[in-house]
């Protein structure tokens, strides 16, 4: 705390410095208390004979305790800079993978992980030569002297874990005192918010969702169903209806989805960014339908590929990629366009193992999954896998056999050049000046770059003309801001391209399945889907977003946002100018909230969106 403290000193004042140590002290006294239960347990309840075995096996426990304070503490600080929170449940995702994590770590925090080390290895070295931590002192204590102290000693640390002596003991919502978000997250404790990450993500269901705000579900689908202006008519399969497309067409077209990792609206020009970072989109925003008011489902890659690849929003803990009741029966583009004879297909340049993707789409009806060891002779191969250039060149040459064959095809190419070491070919582009060649301004210049490249190659194809190519974020760079959910962070681009179509731009507030929703709407089918948005052609659109950040949720519904935390009483805010103002409670607005977070953990649960 004390480091992250020293950074923000300035942003911080001093009524807030002294709440942040109380807050700080109660979360620190709950990690402690935590960890000292083994050993009370084992001092307290071993015989004398067990002295030696005990005394080594709990010096070992508290070194490895140490060791791991440490380097979680060292973490940090890259953490925090790159997700503006302390580590979380991200963190412990990230530890599944550790080829492309130890690679990204030795490139980007070299001299992070060296500290670290040497911090470790000069604290083992001291706890080991030291005689201040003697466990064998413990067991001069009368055997029955020990046996009754343990119930005392079990007590204090029970209140020491539960910090409160109210109906619910305290966590990690006890840091959130302040409108400030970056405070709230000084406040917490690292080990603390890693392990508490840990345990509500093991906590799926209606014990944790009703975290959030108790709700009948009758009364969660009835303000679900207003808010995203969708019929519920049957329980059974709620949100499912017949779509009639606007745009009825001799034959039914292809449809590409083209996900672009981490393009924020900000390097974009249609969606108020960057004039001279991506060309080639400011080019296809000025030549077909761009939506520059567009918001991401959430900051992690599931959440956008769910809610493109699928049209559902992002459901509370881990993402529905991830989870087991969803590798297979859930609703994807795959098994909406098979029954009409489409070949679907995920094009990944990475491992297609990372996040469960692999598993994922395979399970869910998809024909094909290409990954990295696909790619024969790659030009360019990084941390995360084969350059976008390489991505395109593959996805270009299976859609040319496709319409060979005369077969109609879906296929949701995403791509990862634009992630963090930033590792891009030599020669593909002209760097931008005033920035790092391994920037992450250079590496979306160099993603638009291969978006280029596509079309290039796509317009000389006879499938070109019979396809509706969506290109689209999964989410922004890098989510930050000192607002509890900043929200300017979730904007992202989005253009859908299509041989004729006249240019427009939809500056409304939209969401990811409303793209899909588009999307679907320009195939020229009429298709019966449960997707969670609409069509921007549709009488039913609504301005409506969900966005989640972390286990926070923002309902937004044009410039009014319902802000949910587990545990902490529902905010209303106002948006404007990329800021959000603390407003009156807007008690439909928040129960709505409340509503989304409960109807989509159910829908999961009851495996109802198929």
């Amino acid at each position: 705390m004390y480091g992250l403290y020293a950074e923000r000193f300035e942003e911080i004042t001093l009524f807030e410095s002294l709440l942040t140590f109380v807050y700080g002290l109660r979360l620190d006294t709950i990690a402690i208390s935590c960890l000292l239960v083994l050993p009370v347990l084992l001092l307290a309840l071993t015989p004398k004979r067990g002295e030696v075995v005990v005394s080594k096996l709990l010096s070992t426990y508290v070194l490895v305790c140490l060791l791991l304070l440490i380097f979680i503490e060292n973490a940090t600080f890259p953490f925090f800079a790159q997700y503006d929170v302390r580590p979380n449940y991200l963190f412990l995702e990230y530890l599944k993978y550790p080829k492309e994590v130890g690679s990204l770590m030795f490139k980007e925090y070299k001299l992070e992980l060296l500290l670290s080390f040497a911090m470790m290895g000069l604290t083992a070295r001291l706890f080991l030569n030291s005689t201040a931590i003697n466990f064998s002192n413990a067991f001069n204590v009368p055997y029955r002297t020990r046996i009754l102290l343990l119930l005392p000693l079990l007590l204090v640390l029970f209140v020491g874990i539960r910090s409160s002596f109210g109906h619910r003991a305290a966590n990690t919502s006890d840091a959130f005192y302040s409108t400030n978000r970056i405070i709230n997250e000084i406040t917490k404790n690292s080990m603390h918010s890693v392990a508490y990450a840990y345990y509500s993500s093991k906590k799926h269901g209606s014990k944790s969702i009703k975290r959030y705000g108790k709700m009948e579900l009758s009364e969660a689908y009835s303000l679900a169903s207003q808010m995203l202006n969708i019929g519920f008519d049957d329980p059974a399969h709620p949100f499912y209806r017949v779509e009639k497309t606007q745009f009825p067409a001799t034959g039914p077209k292809n449809l590409v989805v083209f996900i672009q990792e981490s393009m924020g609206a900000q390097f974009v020009e249609f969606s108020g960014g960057a004039q001279n970072i991506t060309p080639t989109m400011n080019k296809l925003g000025k030549e077909y339908l761009v939506f520059s008011n567009l918001y991401s489902n959430g900051t992690r890659s599931i959440r956008g590929l769910a809610g493109l690849s699928s049209g559902f929003l992002a459901v509370p803990g881990e993402g529905v990629v991830k989870r087991t009741k969803s590798q297979n029966d859930f609703f994807t583009l795959s098994s909406l366009l098979e029954p009409h004879g489409y070949k679907s297909s995920f094009i990944y340049g990475g491992e297609a193992r990372f996040d469960n993707m692999k598993s994922w789409y395979l399970g869910n009806g998809f024909d094909r999954v290409i990954e990295q060891k696909d790619f024969e002779n790659p030009t360019f191969t990084s941390t995360w896998g084969v350059c976008d250039e390489d991505l395109v060149l593959k996805a270009n040459a299976l859609f040319k056999e496709h319409s060979q064959k005369n077969e109609r095809f879906v296929s949701v190419v995403f791509s990862q050049s634009n992630h963090a070491p930033f590792e891009i070919p030599e020669n593909k582009i002209a760097y931008i000046e005033g920035v790092p060649k391994q920037s992450v301004e250079n590496a979306i210049k160099y993603a638009d770059f291969a978006i280029g490249r596509f079309f290039e190659l796509a317009k000389k194809e006879a499938y070109f003309k019979d396809t509706v190519f969506v290109v689209v974020a999964d989410h922004n760079v890098r989510v930050h801001g000192d607002e509890v959910v900043p929200v300017d962070m979730f904007h992202i681009p989005a253009v859908i391209v299509m041989d004729g179509m006249v240019p427009q731009n939809y500056t409304k507030l939209a969401s990811q399945p409303d793209v899909l929703a588009t999307a679907l709407d320009l195939l020229g089918l009429e298709l019966s889907y449960p997707i969670l948005g609409h069509s921007i052609f549709s009488d039913d659109k609504k301005e409506v977003a969900l966005m989640q950040f972390n286990d926070t949720y923002a309902l937004r519904h044009k410039d009014k946002v319902a802000i949910i935390a587990p545990d902490i009483l529902p905010q209303t805010y106002t948006y404007a100018n990329k800021t959000l103002t603390l407003a009156a409670h807007d008690s439909v607005l928040e129960r709505s909230a409340i509503a989304m977070v409960t109807v989509l953990e159910d829908m999961y649960d009851k495996k109802l969106y198929r």
